[in-house]
């Protein structure tokens, strides 16, 4: 083997091996071992420290990661199997090494919380295994045996045997589905779409009523991020436009509502449908006034300034100077909700169904504009402003198109948040909140319904569901940002080229061919 790979395992182990101590050093590691107790069924409670034996689970697995990432996809069994080891050896090495210092500091009573508040005894005997100087040789030798596990399951897994079995089950699996397609009634074959579509809102007018009030509270919270993703993506995804000032439309909504039906500060109580309609028009409104004369601006100049508009908005809603009209720093309480046929809101299941509503229709609108002559226009200037022009396409007016749509997907989703929630502040509207939106639509994949869905439950509902870790949730975000672009670039579900565009390209070779025949 030569000294490429080597060295590539040398520096694989050390990136591991640094990876474990900077999760110690902000006692990541116990969180983990907490996460991994409860999927076996333990009841570990918060703050405290889990079974010796999670702790012993994570670094297994975390050796068993190290391998398989040494292990390469190609060249020698034996060479690659012996990356996987050298990483582990690697990395078990720098970990004994930050175990001396950590023993040390154990045996001489050095408190170093005062610079590292979760380097606690407790905290570096828990991942010590509670062997003191043998936990050392232990972690030597966990990294260097996991570490050629891995890789030798790696290559197994990545065998040509194994990947032909793969192949031949997807295409019995496919073969098998086509088969059951051929056997069904035309009717339902012509009308199989729909009947699903039924039978998922069935099931979503039945879960509701059974999850509680918790889980209600989570769905709720991802499909509020669901309707402003979609709102956002018209703004990005198709369009082109980078904003990070998108919370700014959220507030608009969201306060409009609550402004408007609610006690103080102007006890208008108009209603919560109109005041709805009310946020929705001001934060078209707002768009208008801040796209008109930015339409000329493009990529990081564009997203400085609608970020400069999103922190104005924030700013005003928590001065003091305007505490009369939109209640300063502490917002707006006591916000009503909405009565449907004189049946106010009063559950968390009434809201799921009008959360539920406002995603579909927000689907079902963003599916219309997507394939039609607008949403080409809109995919146009995304792809190539300069040939758009020149095609025709009005590039501010369609951009303009673009944001105050977005923003009107904002204001609906922030209308409802206010109302569920009975209270909007300026902290609900930060610039965090908007880089949440952008962060959605990244990681979930642009122009993709289906990668929105996954990116608001990834986002959104997982720290929601996994309290464990509310700590570390920019940390999380920062990280998943990186591996989504060096694993995901295109997000967890991107989207594919557009039908009409393959159809168009498929008619221009049958144009092409029939006109050959005939000049032959």
């Amino acid at each position: 083997m030569n000294n490429h790979p080597l060295r590539k395992s040398f520096q694989k182990g050390l990136v591991f091996g640094i990876l474990m101590v900077f999760m110690v050093l902000i006692g990541f590691h116990v969180i983990a071992a907490t996460l991994a107790s409860k999927l076996f069924g333990a009841n570990v409670l918060r703050g405290a420290i889990p079974e010796i034996r999670f702790m012993t689970y994570i670094h297994v697995l975390f050796g068993i990661w190290a391998g398989w990432s040494a292990s390469g996809r190609t060249g020698r069994t034996s060479n690659r199997i012996f990356q996987g080891l050298v990483t582990g050896l690697t990395a078990g090495s720098f970990i004994a090494l930050f175990d001396l210092i950590m023993n040390y500091l154990i045996q001489t009573g050095t408190d170093v919380r005062w610079y590292l508040s979760a380097l606690s005894f407790e905290n570096m005997d828990y991942f010590l295994l509670n062997l003191g100087q043998m936990g050392t040789l232990l972690h030597l030798g966990i990294y260097t045996a996991t570490g050629l596990a891995g890789s030798s399951l790696a290559v197994f897994l990545r065998s040509e045997a194994v990947q032909h079995g793969w192949q031949n089950l997807k295409s019995n699996i496919s073969t098998f589905i086509t088969r059951i397609n051929e056997t069904l009634p035309p009717f339902v074959r012509k009308y199989g779409k729909y009947i699903f579509y039924l039978i998922v809102l069935a099931v979503l007018f039945i879960l509701p009523a059974q999850w509680g009030s918790y889980w209600n509270y989570v769905v709720g919270m991802v499909g509020l991020y669901i309707i402003a993703g979609i709102g956002l993506n018209i703004i990005v995804g198709l369009s082109g436009q980078l904003s990070l000032g998108y919370a700014a439309f959220f507030a608009m909504g969201a306060y409009s509502v609550g402004l408007i039906n609610a006690p103080n500060p102007h006890h208008l109580m108009w209603g919560f449908w109109p005041a709805l309609v009310i946020g929705i028009i001001v934060a078209v409104a707002s768009a208008v006034v801040l796209g008109l004369p930015i339409m000329r601006l493009r990529g990081d100049y564009l997203a400085i300034v609608t970020l400069g508009f999103g922190e104005i908005i924030r700013i005003m809603l928590k001065s003091d100077l305007l505490i009369n009209f939109t209640g300063g720093p502490h917002g707006i309480h006591d916000i009503h909700g909405p009565k449907l046929f004189g049946k106010p809101f009063t559950s968390d299941v009434d809201y799921v169904y009008l959360i539920f509503v406002g995603v579909a229709l927000s689907i079902f609108l963003y599916d219309r504009l997507q394939d039609s002559r607008t949403g080409r226009a809109w995919l146009a200037i995304k792809e190539d402003p300069i040939a758009a022009q020149a095609t025709g396409v009005n590039l501010q007016k369609y951009k303009l198109l673009a944001l105050c749509i977005g923003a009107a997907f904002a204001g609906l989703a922030g209308g409802i948040f206010s109302a569920r929630n009975q209270f909007t502040g300026p902290n609900d509207h930060t610039m965090m909140v908007s880089i949440n939106f952008l962060c959605i639509i990244v990681v979930g994949g642009l122009n993709s319904i289906l990668g929105i869905i996954l990116g608001a439950f990834a986002l959104k509902g997982l720290p929601e569901i996994l309290r464990e870790v509310e700590n570390y949730r920019l940390l999380a975000f920062g990280a998943l940002l990186i591996i989504m672009m060096l694993g995901r670039p295109n997000g967890l579900w991107p989207s594919s080229r557009p039908l009409i565009e393959k159809g168009d390209c498929s008619q221009i070779e049958e144009n092409k061919t029939d006109e050959g025949g005939k000049n032959a």
